[in-house]
């Protein structure tokens, strides 16, 4: 077999510069998705399970995507119909999420979506070993982290810079996504489609013909969906040692970045911003709440049952209005007894302000307390606009990290510096607890920003050393089980846990995802690099 040629810099920027866009999407939805949920009215706790749609989707369409990508040959290549696809779908899911009329509707998105980035990142990864040396991988993988990081930074900090622009980031009426979220999804679509045909046009892959008469061949299909289905069972069963150490170190680093996505919109809001109402405030919603609750109960009262595909298609204004109701109840009398428990403020969640100072509602309380309301709302905003600019913030820094890993790993183990950046970004999640500050936030984003690189990075450097090369799509899409598995036990624990155990206190789950990037950083020490590996 003979070697890969070396590509140059621009070559490899070119084939790498569609993950700009895919971040884009990724990045939009990490910082903004969570506080879509909580403005159409989801509780803390129903967070996780709401975002259970992006773990689940990479579960099942990584793996297929790496297996049919390594088995494709079209006009325009091998990898990049997939890029193409998913970036098309991608953009337009954009376009309909900040649009969602009702959380249902969010959390169906959210599915499309998610799917649609999975389509198009996987073969990203799996282009790097194709086109690349061994020698040059890690410095493939750092440009796609360091476009990852750009990317980040856009489209995080997109909302807060719309804000600055003049863009309004407040909400009125019955709107409850503001305007600068709305366009930040628009020009999240555009940069997506944008960057992804920009790799498309600009790169040029190996034919098979040649794979297979001067490195190491490309499968073909053979049977259909169920040897499909058995192929990936069996390379699932057969995967390298390496591999499956690093599956361990992937479990708990994942688990603990899927606690920081989901829940810090709501732990920064609640433990840094002012979203607190006094006893007396609480009483005068209770009052308020009851008038609304008589006069929807008499409006309904005489109004003729629907039938069942009239509800569904229509809608059933009686059970919404009266469920939205019987919800903000329970949420006063949570409020309410952590009152009576010598409380002198009380977080009350975005779902409540929304709830009164939508019209119909704003009107029956006192100035003061609209006053209060209105504040609260603001401040809501203002922190889920920060939470943006701490997720720019780390993932800028992760991207200049990028450019200097290739010169530390090639100074020092490899593994040490994955250990360390583990502890490092443990460190910053922990040290949200103990901030009030918005400032101070940014610093505990360098920490999580160093362990980012290093996640996006080392670890796909090591295992692309230990895989067969007409299996690097399949291997690449089998990995991403032990990225979304973690993500699918946190979305059923860390809800139970905020709400049995933290008493609905969102910080509570960061500093679990701290504690579980220092285990992370443990297993490092039992992977195997074949850090000596050469071409041949």
């Amino acid at each position: 077999m003979l070697t890969k040629p070396n590509l140059t810099f621009w070559q490899i920027w070119n084939m790498s510069f569609g993950f700009l866009g895919i971040q884009f999407g990724f990045a939009l939805q990490n910082a903004n998705v969570s506080r879509i949920f909580q403005s159409l009215g989801a509780d803390v706790d129903q967070i996780p399970i709401l975002w259970l749609a992006a773990p689940i989707t990479g579960l099942i369409i990584q793996p297929i995507i790496g297996y049919m990508s390594d088995r494709t040959w079209s006009r325009i290549g091998r990898r990049r119909p997939y890029f193409l696809v998913g970036a098309i779908l991608a953009s337009l899911a954009l376009l309909i999420m900040p649009n969602s009329p009702a959380l249902w509707v969010a959390a169906g998105v959210l599915w499309i979506l998610d799917a649609s980035i999975n389509i198009s990142m996987e073969p990203f990864r799996a282009l790097v070993a194709d086109m690349l040396p061994n020698h040059q991988r890690d410095l493939g993988f750092s440009i796609q982290t360091f476009f990852i990081g750009v990317g980040s930074v856009i489209a995080s900090m997109l909302p807060y810079l719309l804000t600055k622009m003049g863009v309004s980031s407040e909400v009125s009426g019955n709107q409850t996504i503001p305007e600068s979220v709305e366009i930040s999804f628009y020009l999240g679509a555009f940069a997506f489609i944008t960057a992804v045909v920009w790799t498309v046009i600009k790169t040029k892959e190996y034919p098979p013909e040649e794979f297979k008469k001067q490195f190491e061949g490309v499968p073909e299909f053979k049977g259909g969906f169920r040897h499909g289905a058995s192929e990936i069972w069996h390379d699932f069963k057969a995967m390298p040692k390496t591999m499956v150490q690093l599956a361990f170190v992937q479990f708990f680093s994942w688990f603990a970045l899927f606690a920081m996505w989901i829940y810090t919109t709501a732990a920064v809001t609640s433990h840094v911003y002012d979203l607190a109402l006094t006893k007396e405030n609480v009483t005068e919603l209770k009052t308020v709440l009851a008038q609304v609750e008589q006069e929807a109960t008499a409006k309904f009262a005489t109004a003729p049952d629907k039938s069942f595909f009239a509800k569904l298609f229509e809608g059933d204004a009686k059970s919404a209005a009266l469920g939205k109701i019987a919800a903000i109840k329970d949420d006063l009398t949570t409020a309410e007894t952590k009152l009576n428990n010598n409380v002198e403020k009380v977080t009350i969640s975005p779902r409540m302000i929304n709830f009164f100072r939508a019209d119909a509602t704003k009107a029956k309380l006192q100035p003061n307390t609209v006053s209060r309301l209105d504040f609260m709302q603001a401040e809501y905003n203002k922190g889920g606009d920060w939470v943006g600019v701490c997720f720019a913030v780390y993932n800028g820094f992760s991207a200049i990290i990028a450019l200097f890993i290739p010169v530390l790993s090639r100074r020092m183990n490899r593994k040490l510096l994955h250990s360390l950046a583990l502890v490092i970004g443990g460190l910053g999640l922990i040290s949200i607890f103990f901030i009030t500050n918005e400032n101070m936030l940014l610093v505990s984003m360098l920490g999580v920003g160093i362990v980012w690189s290093s996640i996006l990075t080392i670890p796909y450097s090591i295992l692309s050393g230990a895989l067969p090369q007409d299996k690097m799509g399949i291997y690449m899409g089998i990995f991403n089980f032990f990225i979304v598995i973690p993500q699918i036990i946190a979305a059923g624990v860390l809800g139970l846990l905020v709400k049995y155990l933290f008493d609905n206190e969102a910080i509570y789950a960061l500093v679990v995802g701290g504690l579980s990037m220092f285990v992370a950083a443990l297993l490092v020490s039992v992977v195997k690099d074949n850090a000596q590996q050469v071409d041949s």
